[in-house]
């Protein structure tokens, strides 16, 4: 893997609203990290270490990046993984495409499964996950890891594409079942609303949460639309609450309210970001190839407090 060149900030930010001035400089380049990858996604940073964590679905390989090691395999094979998170005491949790199933790494390094069956049938492919702040684990389960792109070429079980939440206990429930893709998902700041995409069509959803975790019915909250190859894929807030969403073009910007501010565009299908650096001013995106990172002004919300590590 290699570094490369930068990408002049003229040719990066669309403003859809002045505000997204206050996000990110207009003047801002995008520059490239690491390069020569297959298809990237899955961004975590770790909190307190500063290491980035991604994977790269089609290579099979997950990855650590960090400003002072550089670049390395963390694991091959990685089950074709896709997203990732850290619970509440930091522990990986990672969904796999391959074996449709989200699991957990244990800190001695044992791959642990929390989740790969629902009423007695294989899950689709488990895509993207969030952990709440009682320690449950939410998570969207398309099937493009049942394609032969991305993913072990095979029937689904299930009759629907699903979002999911397994309660601390074990105990895995499905939240809604009426999705065409579900893809990205993420809470907004106070855990009140869960959002969800629809990567087939090109909206994100939001679902009020009830006290028990469940969720009421949701409703078409925003439209990721633009420019640019791409479909509404990973997605979070800032500590402002502003959403960001990947989508056509690059990473687009919504404010509390789901006004559009503008996108970050970049050169290649993105699915996926993260907050890292220092001060969590730094966006890295996956974006297909390349590993890329724009400083911005609005830093994101760590994974987990560091204080509840092991």
């Amino acid at each position: 893997m290699t570094e490369g060149a930068g990408i002049p900030g003229a040719d990066v930010i669309e403003t859809r609203d002045p505000r997204m001035g206050e996000i990110v400089d207009a003047g801002s380049s995008l520059d490239t990290v690491e390069a020569g990858f297959v298809f990237i996604e899955g961004a975590l940073w770790h909190p307190r270490d500063h290491f980035l964590l991604f994977s790269d679905i089609i290579g099979d390989r997950m990855y650590r990046w960090s400003a002072n090691d550089g670049l390395s395999t963390f694991r091959q094979p990685s089950g074709m993984a896709n997203g990732n998170t850290y619970d509440r005491r930091g522990r990986l949790i990672t969904c796999e495409h391959a074996n449709s199933r989200v699991t957990r790494t244990e800190p001695d390094g044992e791959i642990v499964t929390l989740a790969d069956r629902f009423d007695g049938r294989q899950l689709n492919s488990p895509n993207d996950v969030v952990v709440k702040s009682d320690g449950s684990i939410y998570f969207t389960d398309p099937d493009f890891g049942r394609t032969q792109e991305f993913g072990v070429l095979r029937d689904s079980e299930l009759s629907f594409r699903g979002v999911y939440r397994l309660d601390p206990s074990g105990e895995l429930n499905l939240l809604i079942d009426d999705f065409d893709e579900p893809n990205g998902l993420c809470f907004s700041p106070d855990e009140e609303v869960l959002f969800v995409n629809d990567s087939a069509l090109g909206h994100i959803r939001a679902f009020p949460v009830r006290p028990d975790g469940s969720v009421g019915s949701g409703t078409v909250w925003a439209r990721v639309e633009g420019s640019g190859e791409g479909v509404p894929d990973g997605m979070k807030v800032d500590s402002q609450g502003n959403l960001y969403c990947a989508g056509p073009g690059g990473v687009h910007v919504f404010d509390t309210s789901a006004r559009p501010l503008g996108v970050i565009r970049v050169p290649e299908v993105t699915a996926n970001f993260t907050w890292g650096g220092d001060d969590l001013r730094i966006l890295f995106l996956c974006s297909s190839t390349t590993l890329r990172r724009i400083p911005v002004n609005v830093p994101g919300i760590p994974v987990f407090p560091a204080g509840d590590l092991l």
